[in-house]
Order: C-alpha cells, then sequence, then structure tokens
C-alpha cells in the first residue's frame, strides 16, 4: 500500500530518534507514528512507552525476531451476521488505514507483516454480531488486521473474542461514520502461552457514539492499546475494561484518547484485580490513561478513573492516568487512580450478617467488576455476560478468594 507516510523514510527516521528513545516525549501530541516498522528503534525496556512491558515475553514482536508467518482465523456469527458485509481485502484496499497510523514498533510491525485484512461493514442491524479471532496455535505466530465500519445512522452490537494459542499482533479499526452508534464488547480469553500485542484504532465521526468494554482473563502477556480520534464535533466515547491478572500473567492497557475537535465527549473506567502466588512472578496490571485536549477543542467534557483491586500478595498494579489540558475553554476534565486490598469494613459487615469469610470475599469482588459488565447490554448479550460471570467465578477458585 502506498501512503504518503511510508514515502518519505527520511524524515520518519528523524523522527523516530527524537521521539522513540534520545528525546523524551513531553506530551501526547509528540507521538511518534508511522506504517514503516524501521521508522522506531528497537525497544529496551527504559523508554516510557515499554518501561513496564517484559520485553522477553513479547517472543520476538519488539524486535523483529518473530516469525509471523502464521495463520489467523477469523469467523463472524450471530443472528446479525446475515446482514452484515464482510470481505477479505488484500493491502492494496483504500479503506485500509481509514482508523490510524500505528504508534509503536509492533503495531507498525504488524501492519507490515499482514497479508489479508478482514473488513466488517455494519449498515444498522439491530441484532448483536459475533467475530472471533483464533490464534495461529502454540509455538506459532502471526500479524493480523480487522477493520469494523459503520455506514451513516447505523446502530450495531459486536462482540469481538480472542481466543486460542500462540503469538498474534494486530491492528484494530474501528471506523465510525457520522451519527452511527457502535456497542463494541472485546474479550481477551486466550490458552495460558497466549502473548497479544493489539492496536486499536478508533476513528469517531460527527455526532457518533461508540461504547467499548473491555474484558481481559487469560493469555500469558497481553498488552492492548486503544487511541480514539474525533474527526469531527459531537463524538461521544465511553470505554470500560476489566482485567482480572493470576500469578506470572501480565495485563496491560495503555490508552490515549485524543480530544482535537469541539464539542466532543469521553468517559473511561478500568477495574483490575489481581492474585498472586509465591515462588511464580508476580501478576501484574499495567494501565496507562492518556487525555489530551487540544487547544482546538472546545467544550471538551471528559473523565477517565481506574482502579486495582489486591488479592493476595505477590502482585502488582502500575496505574498513571495523565491529563494535559491547552485550553480554558472546557465543559469538565479530570481523572483518579486508586489501588488497594480489600476494604475490611466491607468484610466485617457481610461477616456480621453471617456470610462466611471467603464468600464475603468473592461477594466484595462481584460487586467490584458489577459496574463493568453491567455496561454489557444483558437484553441483547445476556449469554455473553452470563459467561464472563462464570469466568471472573472460576478465576476466583483458582485460591480459594
Amino acid at each position: 500500500m502506498t501512503t504518503p507516510e511510508v514515502a518519505g523514510l527520511a524524515p520518519e527516521l528523524a523522527g523516530a530518534k527524537e521521539g522513540q528513545g534520545e528525546k523524551p516525549v513531553l506530551s501526547a501530541g509528540e507521538r511518534f507514528t508511522s506504517y514503516d516498522v524501521d521508522a522506531f528503534e528497537v525497544p529496551g525496556g527504559r523508554e516510557e512507552n515499554w518501561r513496564f512491558t517484559p520485553l522477553k515475553r513479547l517472543k520476538g514482536l519488539h524486535d523483529g525476531s518473530a516469525d509471523l508467518s502464521g495463520t489467523v482465523r477469523v469467523t463472524v456469527t450471530g443472528a446479525g451476521a446475515d446482514s452484515v458485509t464482510v470481505e477479505t481485502v488484500g493491502r492494496d484496499d483504500p479503506r485500509i488505514g481509514a482508523g490510524g497510523t500505528p504508534a509503536d514498533r509492533v503495531a507498525a510491525q504488524a501492519w507490515s507483516a499482514f497479508r489479508e485484512a478482514t473488513i466488517v461493514t455494519l449498515d444498522g442491524t439491530p441484532d448483536p454480531v459475533t467475530i472471533a479471532v483464533e490464534g495461529p496455535g502454540a509455538g506459532a505466530a502471526a500479524a493480523g488486521h480487522l477493520q469494523l465500519r459503520t455506514t451513516t445512522h447505523a446502530e450495531a452490537t459486536v462482540v469481538l473474542e480472542h481466543r486460542g494459542s500462540g503469538v498474534l499482533a494486530d491492528n484494530l479499526e474501528v471506523v465510525l461514520a457520522d451519527a452511527s452508534r457502535l456497542t463494541l464488547v472485546v474479550t481477551e480469553e486466550w490458552a495460558d502461552d497466549a502473548v497479544h500485542v493489539s492496536a486499536q484504532h478508533l476513528s469517531i465521526g460527527r455526532d457518533a457514539t461508540l461504547k467499548v468494554v473491555s474484558v481481559s482473563l487469560g493469555g500469558d502477556l497481553v498488552r492492548v492499546s486503544p487511541t480514539v480520534t474525533y474527526r469531527a464535533p459531537g463524538g461521544d466515547v465511553d470505554l470500560v475494561g476489566l482485567g482480572y491478572a493470576d500469578a506470572g500473567q501480565h495485563l496491560e492497557q495503555r490508552l490515549l484518547v485524543d480530544h482535537a475537535v469541539p464539542h466532543c465527549t469521553s468517559n473511561v473506567l478500568y477495574k483490575n484485580a489481581l492474585q498472586g502466588k509465591e515462588g511464580t512472578p508476580d501478576a501484574h496490571t499495567v494501565w496507562i490513561g492518556d487525555v489530551l485536549i487540544q487547544a482546538a477543542a472546545e467544550n471538551t467534557e471528559t473523565f477517565e478513573f481506574n482502579r486495582n483491586l489486591v488479592l493476595t500478595e505477590h502482585a502488582r498494579a502500575d496505574s498513571v492516568p495523565n491529563l494535559e489540558i491547552e485550553t480554558g475553554e472546557i465543559v469538565s476534565a479530570g481523572h483518579a487512580s486508586a489501588t488497594g486490598r480489600f476494604d475490611d469494613e466491607q468484610l466485617f459487615y457481610l461477616q456480621s450478617r453471617g456470610i462466611p469469610e471467603d464468600a464475603a470475599r468473592r461477594l466484595v469482588v462481584r460487586a467490584f467488576f458489577g459496574e463493568i459488565l453491567q455496561r454489557i447490554p444483558n437484553t441483547t448479550l445476556p449469554e455473553l455476560r452470563e459467561r464472563l460471570e462464570q469466568a471472573i467465578e472460576a478465576e476466583l477458585a483458582v485460591t480459594g478468594v
């Protein structure tokens, strides 16, 4: 695919040297992007974008040594599957890239390596659509590319499930047309050996609404980087998510909401629970939340919040909310982060009502995640919500929390 960004390699390489290690990036607005993998330095672990990620566990995705010759299987099912358009296209399809540009080396590597992309066009069917992405299999690695598109005034619900084994680097593009509405539920239900590094490019049209519910439960290492951009005023984005990290598991969410146009809103809420085990690597969650309100983005309304519940010893949660405001003409803006153990008062209250301690602890965790699971539409996706609740219950049973 020929793009203006790929054509000028010398300027890109100069930009990479300034933005990827030699010069600190002080603002999210300075973030370097490119389609060319060679425009990015190989991360060494000290860069801000990679300092929390265990590079040795990326299976070579970060330095180009991974053999991305594996195959990813994408299937589209559900009650609304017959009413959407599913296309398998080549790299030269002009729609590819409409969502955004890779902002790190792994995303650019996936962009350079994918052979075929799947484009799903949603024209407004009221029934939910399920898209299953199956990993390349144990010991294999692959690059993937998926784009979801809506048409003007369309309203749709999509469940995007990731499962199976292997190593996957991919780019997900979500391109919302003007006045369209999309509810997207993304689940990471990988096998224990899986490594998934995903860049999500979320492009919002005029008066369009996007609600994303992210659920990370499986996998050895899962790193997801959503980037929200608004193409015109009136966009509304709601990003919520939960993660449950077991012993040795690394779950990472790095998001950027870029308010560059006026009269847009965003709301971000992520919750993580962690339970470690002695003698194994720590359970580790990472949440980086960047919200940028540029000078032109007057009348912006935004808030982001991250909460982490540490269930046992040998668990670590890193949480870094960042809010940059370049104009005073906004409605509201705020951010918050909290990390802690069980609330002893809550446990005492429940036990004083005759509830055993182990059952009380389970109730606290269920309530902690309940706010997120309730965002999954129960009228259209009751089976999904029940399945995820059962999966969380199974996680709780691992250590008897």
